[in-house]
């Protein structure tokens, strides 16, 4: 759940010239035409081109050998009787005879290019005789033939592998009419966002509601992957829209393509594209999705070859070159892109019997467990190539989120196993709440960010969903600690309904402040914005599955009501600049995380609980749902807290 905090459109974290027909009023025909010119104009290039070759053929008068492939022209020889001449241990057998075959080869080779000329000629003709639509289809045909060898090749089979105890998947219907007419509310708004992309923005990554096309961010590269498709499949299909579900599925196992030239950013990719696939096929059992993310991994493997193993933040899918963002202190890599990939990983390997991915990650933690932490504190950036920290800031929000997200989730989805990820998550927790956590003059607990030595009262949107992971880490603290860090999270959620609550449009800004007079209010214009985020509701749905407080879903809907309000469009969802402005202005995007998020935990705060359980399912930081592994019979045997 998290992105560079100066990248805030690009994700959890972080007018072209018109010239239409009327401008050429017989555009087709002149089309037409001149391609049929400029095809002429190849081919007679073509066939001058043959033409010169044929006459700057070697002249057999002038040279004595001109191979073409024949075979015994020069053969090791030291006996001069048969007619020959010894040179330097070489026989050269008789010329005459050789010239006179030479000449034939050459007639031979001049009637083949002849005829060859000839029989393109004829093709060109007929190739010309045919329309524009028809000579297209044969060069997509063509390609398709090329994307299908491709397909093949890639497409190695993996190992079976039994599926863990998938319980949950298709219950959670609530009995009170009001909360299932709630809940029907939520899956109209799911079912308005995904048609409305289906219709301008199929494809692309993302949509831009009122433009009605499709939108990208730098986090994406430069290629349509269809983030928007992959991010929303479990969704689609926990809500019980499996025709929209199969239509996202034969999109994936059709286009979905990831040997492009594009450079995507490892942390994104992971969360929303190998996150959504393991999702996808853990629900589905469709070999489709499991098969595409085992493809999209092995693209990301480059990124680790660091000096440290401390993965880039980019690389190219394609050549596998990697770097990190230019603002990251000083080419550093940042804790919550490069320590969010655990949970991924660690079903990558369960699902292909290779260790590499477990592997990779496991490299990651060791490497951090020998680091000196300042005041037990983890810092958000660490340079790949030395080995050290960056610039001392730490933060619960952005840079630094879901890194302690993943090390409880780590021991959860080992069914508790894990005990070195969980003792770590406990160090971390108590170091937070030592230095970070504060209350406000009014009473409002906050979680602050630490840079320089320096406390600084302010909180992100990023932030709240906190409350939760407190929540979800309650059981199973050290010192019997349940109770305080349930109370924690409880805190936590309340004044992240507070930063919503003081606006006039009932929605999060993206960042608060806690100084002076000032409380869970944004103070700067950049900081006024909501782009669909969804971490206020996950900690409401964490905090209701743990205490069943009906004022969870009172807030829950609250949310939805001014989500449905102001950020409803008639082409789908779009952000709003300023929360406070009781006329906001739009910012034309419907993120992915919006369906992947946002709408999933509103519709499961209004469900019963056993739907996906989380006794059974851990969601990673994109809210895709992966089962809890019991790994004592997995290869995953690296660490001796999984043996």
């Amino acid at each position: 759940m998290t992105t560079p905090a100066l990248l805030p459109l690009s994700g959890r974290r972080l007018p072209p010239l018109n010239l239409g027909a009327s401008a050429f009023p017989h555009h087709r025909a002149t089309l037409r035409l001149s391609e049929k010119f400029i095809l002429l104009l190849i081919l007679s290039a073509f066939i001058t081109l043959c033409f010169g070759a044929f006459f700057f053929l070697p002249d057999s008068s002038k040279h004595k050998r001109f191979d073409l492939g024949l075979e015994d022209v020069l053969i090791p020889h030291v006996d001069t009787s048969k007619g020959g001449k010894n040179l330097g241990g070489f026989l050269i057998h008789g010329q005459g005879h050789d010239e006179h075959r030479h000449r034939e080869e050459e007639e031979r080779l001049r009637n083949k290019i002849r005829a060859d000329h000839e029989k393109a000629l004829e093709e060109a003709k007929e190739k010309l005789k045919k329309s524009r639509d028809e000579i297209q289809a044969e060069i997509q045909t063509e390609k398709n033939k090329v994307v299908q060898e491709l397909k093949k090749k890639d497409s190695k089979p993996l190992p079976p592998v039994p599926l863990p105890n998938l319980i949950g998947i298709n219950s959670g219907e609530p009995t009170d009419p009001d909360i299932r007419e709630k809940r029907n509310k939520i899956k109209e708004m799911m079912k308005h966002a995904w048609d409305n992309y289906r219709q301008y923005g199929w494809g692309h990554n993302e949509l831009k509601p009122i433009a009605r096309k499709g939108h990208s961010t730098n986090i994406f590269g430069n290629s349509q992957m269809g983030a928007t498709i992959v991010d929303a499949l479990d969704t689609l299909y926990i809500m019980g829209l499996h025709d929209e579900f199969r239509e996202g599925q034969e999109w994936i196992d059709k286009n979905l393509d990831f040997s492009v030239n594009s450079e995507v950013s490892v942390f994104e990719v992971n969360i929303r594209f190998i996150g959504g696939l393991l999702a996808a096929y853990y629900l589905s059992g469709q070999e489709v999705f499991k098969i595409k993310a085992v493809q999209l991994a092995g693209k990301l493997l480059p990124a680790f070859n660091t000096p440290t193993g401390i993965p880039w933040a980019m690389v190219n899918l394609k050549s596998g070159v990697g770097r990190n963002w230019g603002w990251a202190s000083a080419g550093s890599s940042i804790l919550a892109e490069f320590g969010t990939l655990h949970m991924e990983f660690v079903h990558l390997s369960y699902l292909t019997g290779d260790p590499v991915y477990y592997n990779k990650v496991m490299h990651i933690r060791k490497l951090l467990q020998k680091m000196d932490r300042p005041n037990g504190l983890y810092p958000n950036y660490l340079n790949p190539r030395t080995g050290r920290w960056g610039q001392h800031h730490t933060s619960v929000g952005g840079l630094g989120d879901s890194f302690y997200e993943y090390l409880l989730k780590a021991w959860l989805m080992s069914d508790k196993m894990d005990t070195e990820a969980r003792k770590m998550y406990d160090d971390a927790i108590e170091a937070i709440e030592k230095h970070l956590v504060r209350k406000s003059n009014g009473g409002l607990t906050f979680i602050g960010e630490w840079k320089n030595g320096h406390l600084e009262r302010k909180m992100g949107h990023l932030t709240c969903f906190a409350g939760g992971m407190f929540a979800l880490g309650a059981d199973g603290s050290r010192d019997d600690k349940a109770g305080h860090y349930l109370q924690l999270g409880a805190e936590i959620a309340h004044t992240c309904h507070e930063s919503y609550d003081r606006t006039t449009l009932k929605l999060g800004p993206e960042a608060f402040k806690f100084d002076g007079g000032v409380e869970a209010v944004a103070v700067r214009q950049n900081e006024k914005y909501y782009i669909l985020r969804p971490e206020v509701i996950e900690t409401y749905w964490y905090m209701w599955r743990f205490t069943h407080d009906p004022k969870y879903r009172q807030w829950g809907w609250e949310a939805t009501q001014a989500i449905d309000k102001y950020c409803r469009v008639s082409g789908g969802f779009s952000g709003v600049k300023d929360v406070y402005s009781s006329s906001p202005t739009y910012d034309d995007v419907q993120q992915s995380f919006f369906l992947a998020e946002t709408l999933k935990y509103l519709y499961l705060l209004f469900s019963n609980d056993d739907l996906l359980p989380l006794d059974n399912w851990v969601f990673n930081t994109e809210a895709h749902p992966l089962p809890v592994l019991h790994l004592a019979n997995t290869t995953l045997s690296g660490n001796p807290a999984y043996r």
